[in-house]
């Protein structure tokens, strides 16, 4: 049975229907967080609601939502005040690929979209919970970012430059709150079993990567964790490597 540390705790997870998202709301749940459960379609976040039922007794509060629409972020913010008063978890795992191409071949509408979700979504979500968090007695923020950043690679131009200026974000963001409670990390998850990755690469074998679900652990320690300014990235393949030899 997982340790109820995180009991009594509201999160928020974006792109909770499936992949990362969705591992990181049955985690926090499982660890006792009460979910607010952010996607677009409907029937995943059901699913996502049956699954915490069956497992935990209770389900989570469910939000369809295109995060790309910033006035709907805004009215999240304003709901989840008016619920609950306060956040104390906010896991940002939504982001969108947006194919793969050289960087003179990329769409104009597909780019405004990825850098919508990737990027000005994320602005959004920090305007919109900022205060709500500042509410909360050990208020965590977590983002989810990419290797790409570090290793820039041909046809992912989209996709890394708005990792890249996410990180730029959420560092500036997490400085300008050291004096608060606030803390905020930058999770790399490196290659998962994602449809994300499967789009990226789809003559890999997905039997080789890791199941979404076994970054659920690391996010739960995130987020009850003593956090310092987000200067490095938590790398999920080093911090796994590292719990499998203390476990052995």
């Amino acid at each position: 049975m997982t340790e109820k540390t995180l009991e009594g705790r509201i999160a928020l997870v974006t792109g909770a229907s499936r992949g990362i998202g969705r591992a990181a709301a049955i985690a926090l749940a499982d660890a006792g967080a009460h979910v607010v459960a952010v996607a677009r379609t409907q029937g995943g976040l059901e699913d996502l609601d049956d699954e915490l039922k069956a497992r935990t007794g209770q389900g989570a509060t469910l939000v369809p939502l295109d995060i790309a629409e910033g006035d709907g972020l805004d009215q999240l913010g304003l709901a989840i005040h008016q619920r609950f008063g306060r956040l104390d978890i906010l896991v940002h795992a939504a982001a969108i690929l947006g194919g793969i191409s050289p960087v003179s071949h990329v769409d104009p509408k597909n780019w405004d979209r990825v850098v919508a979700i990737n990027l000005t979504a994320s602005y959004r979500l920090i305007r919109s919970t900022e205060r709500l968090l500042r509410q909360s007695q050990k208020p965590r923020a977590i983002f989810l970012t990419s290797g790409r950043v570090a290793r820039p690679k041909a046809f992912w131009g989209p996709y890394g430059a708005t990792k890249a200026a996410l990180e730029h974000l959420v560092r500036t963001w997490a400085d300008e709150l050291e004096n608060t409670p606030i803390r905020a990390a930058l999770v790399d998850p490196g290659a998962m079993r994602t449809k994300m990755r499967a789009e990226a690469m789809p003559g890999e074998d997905p039997l080789t990567l890791p199941e979404p679900a076994e970054i659920g652990p690391l996010i739960v320690e995130l987020a009850d964790a003593d956090l310092g300014l987000p200067h490095q990235t938590v790398d999920f393949q080093a911090w796994k490597a590292s719990h499998r030899v203390l476990s052995a």
